[in-house]
């Protein structure tokens, strides 16, 4: 049998566990309109309102009832920045993609960054059959990544991610501009070579 304290404790863990589902019944619209402010769309909105309040009742679920929406709010603000977060790595590996098409930065010291094509021409309205290959081709491209050797790994992580320009690379690699463009363009070549031993090939785009 339970003792006294068992049943307290029992009591004020339901206590908890009702206050925490009457929060989140009370929060969810206001939070899904938060959401669609925030990325502009419904379903990404939907899916961060989701995963806030789940790691809301993981997390916090126990807390005062008076805690929860500042936590909440604070769970919320951090999905939201990691969503744009992961828009970004998708952008700019999705820029990669077009700077990889055949014919463009075959010089071994062309800097494939100089030669990709604008981010508004990419196509924002992809059908999702479209943005999940498109998903697994990046996951790919990342393993590729991790396989080049250090130092074009590291001029490539640097010019594509760190967002640096050439000098600025140069300084950060402590070496001449020449070497860093020369770094990135095999490493680009070498992914070329890599997804299309994987079957993936790209449009040279005009």
């Amino acid at each position: 049998m339970l003792t006294c304290r068992a049943k307290q404790q029992r009591a004020a863990t339901l206590a908890s566990r009702s206050e925490l589902s009457q929060f989140l019944e009370g929060i969810e619209k206001r939070a899904f309109k938060q959401a669609v402010f925030a990325v502009r769309d419904d379903e990404a909105a939907l899916d961060i309102v989701q995963d806030a309040m789940l790691r809301l009742a993981e997390k916090y679920g126990a807390r005062p009832a008076g805690e929860l929406p500042m936590l909440f709010h604070r769970i919320m603000q951090n999905a939201i920045r990691d969503w744009y977060r992961r828009q970004k790595v998708r952008s700019l590996w999705t820029t990669l993609l077009s700077s990889l098409s055949p014919g463009r930065g075959d010089d071994d010291e062309q800097d494939p960054l100089e030669t990709m094509l604008p981010e508004g021409g990419s196509n924002s309205q992809e059908a999702p059959a479209e943005r999940f290959e498109q998903a697994q081709v990046l996951e790919i491209i990342e393993q590729e990544i991790s396989r080049l050797p250090a130092r074009q790994r590291e001029a490539f992580i640097l010019r594509y991610w760190e967002e640096l320009d050439v000098a600025e690379t140069a300084r950060a690699m402590n070496c001449s501009e020449g070497s860093v463009k020369t770094h990135c363009s095999r490493a680009a070549h070498a992914l070329q070579a890599a997804l299309s031993a994987r079957g993936i090939t790209f449009e040279t785009k005009s």
